[in-house]
């Protein structure tokens, strides 16, 4: 197997409820290779967002040592962090959290403005990934002038616009019926076919599938992980 991407010992996380301390994550010890695709599965409140928050430097370990690129980000500063996550992780979540205001292309060209990214690359770039996510159409649009579906397709486009080396899913078809979640997995399969790497959060065995791996998280810790032969785009 490749060398680690991400390499996580012994991640312990806790919130202050109050005067209770919680312990969401409890000890956790995960290792994942560049180009894999890997499905974290577990029931709701077992941690597993948690952790993938943690993975993509939206919140960092209470305890225990996280390297990215053989890099200990740990203890990074919130401005470190913040520039490390723009360059480094897309995310995708339930929720497409896209400006409704904002047409598509807007939309995909925002977190590249956040980086820095002279605008007439910003305009190719988003341009370039509507037409990879089937929207190269619908560039104009508002959000509600697409369906659901398609705003997913508009936020995917929108995590690929720094380039990242991490694209990372939090229940990203928790709003869409059947047929446009296999869709979307579809597309998220293609996109892991051109060797990005993919962490996935999902509670759903068929959103699973796609994933050469599946990590089973339990009351904050993994419980055992298994590799899989995923499904076939399409199938």
């Amino acid at each position: 197997m490749p060398a680690s991407l991400v390499r996580l010992r012994d991640i312990h996380k806790r919130y202050q409820q109050g005067e209770q301390s919680v312990e969401v994550l409890k000890g956790v010890s995960l290792d994942i290779a560049q180009g894999e695709f890997v499905a974290l599965q577990g029931a709701s409140g077992s941690g597993k967002s948690t952790l993938l928050h943690i993975i993509g430097l939206l919140d960092q370990p209470s305890d225990g040592s996280y390297e990215l690129e053989g890099r200990d980000v740990s203890r990074l500063s919130d401005d470190a962090l913040s520039s490390l996550r723009n360059r480094m992780t897309g995310f995708i979540f339930q929720s497409f959290y896209l400006i409704p205001y904002a047409t598509a292309l807007d939309n995909v060209m925002l977190p590249g403005l956040y980086a820095g990214t002279p605008r007439a690359e910003l305009r190719r770039r988003g341009h370039e990934l509507l037409e990879r996510v089937g929207l190269g159409d619908r560039v104009g649009f508002t959000p509600a002038q697409l369906s659901g579906g398609q705003q997913q397709r508009v936020a995917i486009a929108r995590a690929l616009v720094n380039e990242p080396r991490i694209l990372l899913a939090d229940e990203p078809t928790g709003q869409l019926d059947s047929s446009t979640s296999g869709e979307i997995m579809d597309l998220i399969a293609s996109i892991h076919a051109t060797g990005m790497t993919v962490i996935l959060v999902t509670h759903d065995e068929a959103t699973a599938t796609y994933a050469q791996r599946r990590v089973r998280v339990v009351d904050g810790r993994i419980e055992g992980q298994e590799r899989v032969t995923p499904a076939l785009a399409g199938g």
